[in-house]
């Protein structure tokens, strides 16, 4: 999908709002970077960016759990909401709202919401039957389950059978219009397996959903008989809209889809596509409303090539991650290693291999020598050199010069390991040139003006992948941009005006003359961690 940036329009981006019923976990931290990165992106080329994250705390499989832990619904959620907040801001997330399902101010959103939907007729109540599982918080098709009644997705645990006078939403009315959507908008649903499964799911014929629950007292009560539970789906995906109104605002559903509706861009795990991309749209259509741009669902993350759990001890704790290696790494690997939208793996010696290949020796190890060798050739200053005389047929100048374009297509379809490779590419073709036109010898020949302009070209070529890459690793671009004398903070929210894209991501840009920063290393090399003797 191409954009037009010349308008800069609003750009909104959504994570799932996270279920609290423990701490995150890194699939959360992978989709909350990816959002984030794409969010940093829409930024730096101007737009006016509105990221939202969050959490969705009713449901029953909280209130089991909190009962089993001798807390309060409420307790329980206000600890693990903390344990989110906390792992966004050391993975330097610049989220803009962070909504929770439990605020005041959603009810009255969701209030107004199911009044629109009432008034259509598209609720009633029934009975409902069927399986049920509590973890997915969902009824479950018996050809979907497993052996002995198990959950596809929670495959150790049984669902349980519901017999229960419910409120349904009337799902199959909007059978034909979500079916319209999909084929007028074939980009709704990406990337293409995921379309592909939600097309083969609606066309085998869509069934009212329950959108309430008996025998629940953690969550909203059905505004039209509070006897009832507002399903926690139905409660959840309305704190996207609930999100868009400032805080301090009276809410209001009008007032919250004023400015910032529809998102651009909901960023979702593949196990949760049905709900945003078939009832979701759904829902919207009949409150009137328009549906989002962009449903994305990515793929799954294993560990060693194996699946993830606490039953095969191999969890990968996102926390001690960040602790051990530091944001910029974690952001940088599974970016960079993962093609986004299909299935991916963490392996700690590949994670350490890599960062260390393109953060510390292709780019850090670049920066530092280069630097110190215009510290010494050049009086500390960027080399006095006419970036429009360099040659067209340049190596670094013709890889540059269509790099900020190459980039930004890959931002904008969320290929972000694309991106990565294009502008390490430019990175390891400086590394090359350096090597090969050898500047230090240049110079001992008493060749300054030779020495300035492979020195000129290394330098810009460095500045413009730091910046290119500033969404993902934005320290490390920091730090970059501050030792080629530049005062900037890529995590300032009006970047865009402050460093322009037009500019920045064009190759050339660097001022020629411009006093340098003290060369130091950007990025440590890392190690694996000592393994510990068993006793």
């Amino acid at each position: 999908m191409t954009l037009n940036f010349a308008d800069k329009p609003r750009f909104a981006i959504t994570t799932p709002l996270y279920y609290v019923n423990g701490l995150p976990h890194i699939g959360s931290a992978y989709t909350t970077i990816a959002a984030d990165v794409v969010a940093r992106f829409y930024r730096l080329m101007g737009h006016s960016v509105l990221m939202i994250t969050g959490t969705d705390e009713h449901g029953q499989k909280i209130q089991r759990t909190a009962e089993e832990r001798g807390v309060s619904p409420q307790a329980h959620c206000d600890e693990f909401v903390a344990g989110f907040e906390h792992l966004w801001e050391l993975l330097n997330i610049s989220c803009d709202r962070f909504i929770r399902t439990t605020a005041d101010r959603h009810q009255v959103i969701v209030n107004e919401f199911f009044q629109r939907v009432w008034e259509r007729g598209d609720i009633y109540q029934g009975q409902q039957q069927g399986w049920y599982c509590v973890s997915c918080e969902e009824f479950k098709e018996e050809r979907d389950l497993l052996t002995d009644q198990r959950c596809p997705i929670h495959t150790k645990q049984q669902v349980e059978w519901r017999d229960e006078s419910n409120y349904f939403f009337k799902l199959s009315k909007y059978q034909d219009q979500l079916e319209q959507l999909y084929a007028d908008r074939p980009d709704f649903i990406q990337p293409e397996s995921r379309r592909n499964e939600v097309l083969s799911f609606v066309k085998q014929g869509l069934q009212d959903f329950s959108i309430s629950r008996i025998n629940l007292d953690w969550g909203f009560p059905v505004p039209t008989d509070p006897g009832h539970t507002l399903y926690v789906w139905f409660d959840a995906l309305l704190g996207y809209i609930t999100a868009l109104q400032d805080p301090s605002d009276p809410p209001s559903l009008a007032a919250a889809t004023a400015e910032w509706w529809p998102i651009n861009v909901h960023l979702i795990g593949k196990d949760i596509l049905r709900f945003h991309a078939v009832y979701w749209p759904a829902m919207l259509m009949s409150a009137g409303l328009p549906v989002p741009g962009r449903v994305f669902g990515h793929g799954f993350l294993t560990k060693d090539g194996q699946k993830m759990g606490k039953s095969q001890g191999n969890t990968l704790d996102p926390l001690a991650l960040v602790h051990r290696y530091g944001p910029d790494a974690v952001r940088y690997y599974f970016m960079r290693e993962i093609e986004f939208g299909k299935d991916g793996d963490f392996n700690e010696t590949r994670f350490i291999n890599v960062l260390n290949a393109d953060l510390a020796n292709d780019l850090g190890n670049l920066l530092n020598r280069t630097l110190k060798m215009a510290a010494r050739y050049c009086e500390d200053r960027v080399p006095v050199i006419d970036p429009e005389a360099i040659p067209l047929d340049h190596p670094l100048a013709a890889l540059g010069r269509s790099l900020g374009e190459t980039v930004a297509e890959a931002y904008t379809h969320l290929a972000f390991s694309q991106g990565c490779t294009a502008i390490l590419a430019l990175v390891q073709a400086s590394n090359k040139f350096l090597d090969d036109q050898a500047p230090w010898s240049l110079y001992k020949q008493g060749k300054q003006a030779e020495t300035e302009a492979v020195l000129y070209a290394v330098l810009e070529s460095v500045r413009q992948a730091a910046y290119l890459l500033s969404p993902v690793v934005p320290s490390l671009s920091n730090q970059i941009y501050t030792q080629l004398g530049f005062a900037v903070d890529f995590n300032q929210k009006d970047i865009g005006q402050q460093l322009s894209y037009g500019d920045h991501a064009a190759w050339g840009y660097l001022p020629p003359g411009q006093p340098l920063g003290v060369a130091s290393p950007v990025f440590q090399r890392l190690e694996l961690p000592e393994l510990v003797a068993s006793p």
